[in-house]
């Protein structure tokens, strides 16, 4: 079975000899600087209403006009904080047992944070 180390061999350069695309950097490799924060969280609100639950914060804010609820890994935040997003999972008529309360859509985000 000599074949097969030497078919490994040739299985290993085929692979690195693939180039990324023109104009893209190959896997693994960074380029420039991180994204900038509206990039990484491009949703953003005024704080209306909070309040702190077990590991979350349910904020409540507006939102280009329009009120609505989040959820977010735990974040100190205070009305009147302009708070920045990730996009998230929305969820209808949700029941908080930890708070004792149903909201008719709330949005489960990865992150927020305040704005400064």
């Amino acid at each position: 079975m000599r074949f097969v180390p030497a078919l490994l061999v040739l299985t290993a350069f085929s692979a690195t000899a693939i180039a990324a695309p023109a104009g893209q950097p190959s896997a693994g490799m960074t380029v420039g600087k991180a994204p900038a924060a509206s990039e990484q969280l491009p949703r953003k609100g005024k704080v209306l209403n909070t309040i702190d639950a077990s590991i979350y914060t349910y904020i409540e804010l507006s939102e280009n006009g329009k009120n609505l609820w989040i959820a977010a890994p735990t974040v100190a935040v205070k009305k009147g904080d302009t708070v920045r997003f990730s996009d998230g999972a929305v969820m209808s008529n949700f029941h908080s047992k930890s708070l004792n309360r149903t909201f008719e859509s709330i949005v489960f985000v990865g992150k927020a944070a305040v704005e400064k």
